[in-house]
């Protein structure tokens, strides 16, 4: 605050002290130069200048302390007029130019005011919306039996008079309805800004008041102890105009006794009002506003009632729905089975199946947590997506999820089958199945637990039969040891294993043995892990040192996978993978049908994916290119049978892919 606002405030404030202790302490004897009416003006002028610089320093509420000062100027401009010409007159006319400054107050503060208490709350709801309303109407009812009755038995005159009269104390109900509706509608939290605007306000009104009063009783004595009034009230106006902002009022800061005494206190107000008028003569403004006021507390009390209806229903969603997916919850299952159980039977049965996903640690571990959450959020929703018109989805807890449908015509399984690949997902590096366990009621149960943990009990069975055998897990932790040293040896090794099953069950090979083939031929370049990068990625030709390291990759590689036992078999097939139909390959210059023929297959397939590739070293060859450089080498490097099943192979998937 500014030193010379500070000065002005605290002159005024003592002035007003000292007048006020004047007509305590000695009344009747006169005023002195110090109690002068043109100081009174002076004080009157110093409020009103004080809120108008209040609007000049403060951008973001210019305009509401700019109202505020000019409804203060227009009022002591009016009391300018009225002490230079007025107050000698014993009967002043009615209106008169100091009436117009006079009422131009009240608008124009009230305006302001509702400005300022706009931007103290954050948003008014309708419940405190409520409190305001029925604050105001009580307050105003109060006001009009209090002060309205007097004038409006009294005042008598020309149909102008007698309303600029009645004007004064309906503005000033008005203003007090405005004030105590703006605290009431903020949750009555009164800062020091507030508490002077809310204090300024209600000097005025009673000074203003008891003036109307007694002067249309002809008691009224200038300088009597209320007329301090209007100079204090104008005074703490100006002095809210300087004081530090609250920060806002949230909307949701509020307390059980507040949104209590509201109501019911200013409500009683009105009450009292309308017991009184059954006994005494009361205007019909003073009824209305009574009446009104009551009925403001009947709809907040109906806000109350809805507020809590929507609370309770809210709080029962919570329950039964889980926060993540949006999906009911294991209890929502338990009422849904509750409702469903007793409407089934053979013709009509009900399905529940319960999910759990499979490989969600891994992708929990990999990813993050947030990720998992929002890979549960998009699983539930694809489920739900699913089984929409034909049932509900549930999520159980963690990554386990649940499905309940009624099939009808139709046959469950397909409709089961559809559900878990609605909950499987696949990307680079990670992919999400399910396993599942259904059961049909009421065939199979007749409760909800007792179906509950046979579903469980299927679900595990399930995942336990749906586990990857030892050799499998063996290969693919060795295969992803190779992507992570050589990751262009992955894309390599998939081609290499695709073409080799091919050409294998071509050759009329078991599925045992089909599968052991392209299992070697996914491993075939495991050992090249110990391999330096500089020699696999070599431009140029190899030296013979060079070509050590890359003939010893395949005993390097057999080590490897034979260190799981599942995988001895395989094993062996990786070391010949390299030897030559004629005798020249490595590691032991077998010959012939001395290779194991599993190796023959992954030599013929590995020679072609070589060739047809982009390599350091050389181009990639056509497909028609590649085929005729193995018939040309088939006798000598490679088996002929083989490379014939190869061609054949690869001729009928080409077949299949043009199809």
């Amino acid at each position: 605050m500014p030193l010379i606002v500070r000065a002005t405030l605290l002159i005024s404030a003592a002035w007003l002290t000292l007048q006020e202790l004047h007509v305590i302490l000695a009344p009747g004897v006169g005023d002195s130069w110090l109690f002068h009416r043109y100081v009174h003006l002076g004080v009157l002028l110093g409020a009103a200048i004080t809120c108008l610089a209040a609007g000049v320093r403060r951008s973001d509420e210019r305009l509401p302390w700019t109202l505020i000062g000019l409804g203060l100027l227009a009022w002591t401009c009016g009391d300018i007029w009225y002490s230079l010409v007025l107050w000698e007159d014993s009967s002043p006319p009615i209106p008169a130019p100091s009436d117009l400054g006079y009422l131009l107050l009240p608008p124009l503060l009230l305006v302001g005011l509702a400005m300022l208490a706009r931007r103290r709350a954050r948003e008014v709801s309708a419940a405190k919306a409520a409190d305001g309303l029925i604050a105001a109407l009580a307050v105003s009812a109060l006001s009009a039996t209090l002060v309205f009755e007097t004038l409006y038995r009294h005042v008598e005159g020309d149909p102008l008079g007698v309303a600029v009269a009645l004007a004064y104390p309906l503005s000033d109900m008005l203003l007090l309805a405005v004030i105590a509706g703006a605290l009431a509608g903020t949750g009555w939290r009164l800062d020091r800004r507030w508490a002077l605007l809310a204090g300024g306000t209600v000097a005025f009104w009673l000074a203003d008041s008891l003036f109307a009063v007694t002067a249309v009783e002809g008691t009224y004595e200038a300088g009597g102890w209320f007329d301090i009034g209007w100079s204090a009230g104008l005074t703490a106006i100006g002095a809210a105009a300087w004081q530090r902002r609250e920060s806002r009022v949230a909307e949701n800061d509020d307390t059980t006794l507040r949104l209590i005494v509201v109501p019911l206190g200013f409500g009683s107000i009105g009450l009292g009002l309308l017991v009184y008028a059954a006994f005494a003569p009361l205007n019909a403004l003073a009824v209305g506003l009574a009446a009104a006021s009551l009925l403001a507390v009947m709809g907040r009390l109906m806000l109350t009632f809805r507020d809590n209806v929507g609370m309770l229903r809210h709080s029962r969603g919570e329950a039964i729905t889980d926060p993540l997916t949006g999906l009911g919850n294991r209890r929502a299952l338990a009422k849904a089975l509750e409702r469903a159980l007793p409407t089934v039977d053979d013709g009509d049965p009900l399905v529940l199946v319960l999910f759990d996903l499979d490989g969600f640690k891994h992708y929990n571990d990999t990813f993050g947590h947030p990720a998992g959450d929002a890979l549960l959020v998009r699983l539930g929703t694809a489920l739900s997506a699913y089984l929409h018109g034909r049932g509900e989805a549930f999520r159980m807890g963690g990554d386990e999820f649940c499905a309940l449908f009624r099939p009808g015509a139709q046959v469950a399984a397909p409709i089961v089958a559809g559900a878990a690949n609605a909950l499987s997902e696949q990307g680079e590096a990670f992919r999400i199945g399910c396993s599942y366990g259904a059961i049909t009621l009421p065939r199979e149960a007749a409760d909800a637990d007792e179906a509950l943990r046979i579903a469980d009990q299927r679900m595990y069975a399930h995942k336990h039969s749906r586990r990857a055998p030892a050799e499998a897990q063996s290969k693919d932790v060795l295969l992803q040891a190779m992507a992570e040293r050589h990751p262009e040896l992955g894309h390599h090794s998939s081609v290499v294993a695709d073409l080799a099953r091919a050409t294998a069950a071509g050759l009329g090979l078991s599925d045992e043995e089909v599968r052991r083939v392209e299992l070697a031929a996914e491993l075939h370049d495991v050992g090249k892990v110990a391999v330096p990068e500089s020699i696999l990625n070599k431009p140029g030709p190899l030296d013979d040192d060079e070509w050590d390291f890359i003939r010893r990759h395949t005993l390097i590689g057999e080590r490897i996978i034979a260190a799981a036992p599942a995988l001895q078999l395989v094993a062996r097939l990786v070391r010949s993978s390299h030897e030559r139909w004629d005798g020249a390959g490595y590691p032991d210059a077998l010959a012939g049908e001395a290779i194991p023929l599993g190796s023959r297959i992954v030599a013929v397939a590995d020679a072609f994916e070589a060739m047809t590739s982009a390599r350091p070293y050389s181009r990639p060859k056509p497909v028609t290119e590649a085929l005729h450089e193995l018939r040309a080498c088939a006798g000598a490097h490679f088996d002929p049978v083989v490379v014939e099943a190869f061609c054949a192979a690869l001729a009928a998937h080409e077949q299949r892919a043009a199809a």
